[in-house]
């Protein structure tokens, strides 16, 4: 999935789960039943997992281009430098 596909997925997910609590306290609320609310609001988490999830084509509209390995042999890693610190503690002086 690349960058775009995932803030997508991501809005999805957000519009979703509240499109169904909304629709799921609605309906509960008309009917009398917590049961029902609770049944709808479960079968919309399990669609907008279905939908979210799954790395699907359209979520990978806007491919990724990686370096080339012979490109990347002539530019090489930059090397981290660790400073090694000596046991420089200051001595207390007794007075």
């Amino acid at each position: 999935m690349d960058w775009q596909g995932q803030k997508l997925s991501e809005q999805l997910m957000q519009i979703m789960l509240l499109a169904f609590a909304v629709g799921a306290f609605a309906t509960g609320y008309v009917i009398g039943s917590f049961q029902m609310m609770m049944l709808i609001y479960a079968g919309g988490v399990v669609l907008t997992t279905l939908i979210t999830v799954p790395n699907w084509p359209f979520y990978n509209r806007h491919q990724l281009n990686w370096l080339d390995p012979s490109e990347a042999e002539k530019h090489p890693k930059p090397q981290v430098q660790q400073h090694i610190s000596s046991s420089s503690k200051k001595k207390s002086s007794k007075k």
